[in-house]
């Protein structure tokens, strides 16, 4: 045997431990026998592919980081602003993932394959009206946000190109969703993992003008994450179009149809307010932080990127309990999706106060990876340690919420997340950067993630999240609104 031989074996060997990790939709049962091992090989896949995502936020971070400091502190007033947009949108895949997700449950596949070419359908010419819209307004809402002079061009470059993308923003997380509530979330990670590819290569040629390449700046790093979402959605919309992974999405069956536009928003629109709090929350917070030097809204910058690494694992869960929710709800298996979210939210609470332990030792050096500056080390410094100790609180509200979600009870996830935002963080971040300085802030981050975790458990338990199947006889209810003929069609 040669040496490459060994060398092939050798490789091949490693890829197979490794793809052992992962396991198909046809490999595990989401309504029946176990929870752990079916919510983990669920929820595997989602956590790098929310890692992939985060990478774009990283990667982007780290090279205006190095770029300069204004570029850093643009960047953190864009971030959340993007988040906003996308947040707006957001909630109609939610939708599209959760009627997906009962109807494969109730073993609807054809009511499935129409929700979802209804969901990308509508999906995008949202996407392109909030992207006009953003185009329009985001230099004013940035404004508005307390952008200084010299961020705010910065900030607005990087935004206008942002909106322009929207679609293929909106198109890509659409296709994770929908994927995902048909539970085949490995199909998504495999197509994130070319898109980062993409971006992390494009992302310095564009920045700082290497090789051929102008030197765009902030504009740069904008344009790399466009160009590399636009080529993810094309690879997913041929997926899905193909049906031979996942949902399948029919041509035929994504003319806009009003009454299922009409049920989805009914679904999708609450879970856009709870998006849409989190990121007001994190936008209107930046407002408080505004009020400090530029080295503490670079911070802060960093403080939230390296957060949302931190709760990938959680995010990933919830999305794995909304799926495992969603198809046990359709099987008529409410006990078991109850289980399911009890299950997750004691595992999330231990992983994410272990994650916080490290986060709170290694806070230096986990915020020097940004920035050279050390002005801005010492507030990122600041912010990881007082946040830290709160991380086991976000997986517990964070599963809580998700099998809400699950169910259709999409509204009652939008109410806890304005209750503790909205009532609870905000106010306290104002009230304490005033009494004491910008670890006030910091400190309003904690209190609230403690005080959700509360509310959702509370909340649970009371079980009004039992009175929702949306497959069965009962309001709101899909098969009013859709006769499916043999062909699978529907007018």
């Amino acid at each position: 045997m040669t040496l490459l031989d060994r060398l092939v074996g050798w490789l091949r060997a490693r890829l197979d431990r490794v793809t052992g990790l992962f396991k198909s939709r046809d490999e595990f049962d989401l309504t029946s026998g176990g929870i752990a091992k079916p919510l983990f090989y669920l929820s595997l896949p989602i956590v790098v592919t929310n890692l992939l995502q985060t990478a774009y936020n990283l990667i982007d971070t780290f090279w205006l980081g190095q770029y300069s400091t204004e570029a850093l502190a643009a960047i953190s007033f864009a971030f959340p602003m993007v988040f906003l947009l996308i947040s707006v949108g957001l909630g109609l895949s939610v939708a599209g993932s959760v009627l997906v997700a009962q109807h494969i449950g109730a073993e609807e596949e054809a009511k499935a394959e129409y929700a979802a070419s209804q969901t990308v359908a509508l999906s995008l010419l949202a996407a392109m009206i909030l992207g006009l819209v953003g185009f329009v307004f985001v230099e004013d809402l940035l404004g508005l946000l307390g952008a200084s002079p010299d961020v705010l061009p910065l900030a607005t470059e990087y935004m206008q190109v942002i909106s322009l993308g929207m679609p293929f923003m909106f198109g890509f997380f659409v296709f994770i969703a929908l994927m995902r509530g048909y539970g085949d979330t490995i199909t998504p990670m495999l197509v994130m993992f070319g898109s980062v590819l993409l971006n992390v290569v494009l992302d310095p040629f564009l920045i700082f003008g290497w090789w051929v390449f102008p030197e765009l700046g902030i504009e740069g790093a904008a344009i790399a994450t466009v160009i590399s979402r636009s080529l993810a959605l094309a690879v997913g919309l041929v997926i899905m179009f193909r049906g031979t992974r996942g949902v399948r999405i029919r041509l035929e069956q994504m003319r806009p149809d009003l009454s299922f536009a009409n049920k989805l928003v009914s679904i999708g629109f609450p879970a856009s307010i709870e998006g849409m709090g989190r990121a007001l929350s994190i936008n209107l917070l930046l407002v408080i932080v505004a009020f400090f030097p530029d080295t503490v809204v670079a911070a802060y910058g960093i403080g939230t990127r390296v957060f949302s690494v931190i709760f990938l694992p959680a995010i990933a869960v919830a999305r794995g309990v909304e799926t495992m929710t969603g198809q046990n709800v359709g099987a008529g298996k409410p006990e078991r999706a109850e289980a399911t979210a009890d299950f997750a939210a004691r595992t999330m609470f231990v992983v994410l106060g272990a994650l916080g332990v490290v986060a709170w030792l290694g806070a230096r050096p986990i915020t020097a990876i940004f920035t050279n500056d050390p002005q801005v080390i010492e507030a990122g410094v600041s912010f990881l340690k007082y946040v830290a100790p709160s991380f086991g609180f976000i997986g517990v509200m964070r599963a809580y919420n998700g099998s809400f979600r699950g169910t259709g009870k999409t509204l009652t996830a939008a109410a806890i997340v304005l209750v503790i935002y909205g009532l609870v963080r905000l106010p306290m971040a104002y009230v304490l950067a005033e009494a004491i300085d910008y670890r006030g802030i910091w400190i309003a981050f904690a209190v609230s993630n403690a005080v959700g975790a509360g509310l959702a458990y509370g909340w649970y338990r009371r079980g009004t999240w039992r009175d929702v199947d949306l497959t069965d006889d009962g309001a709101p209810k899909l098969s009013d609104d859709l006769e499916v003929s043999e062909a699978g069609t529907d007018d």
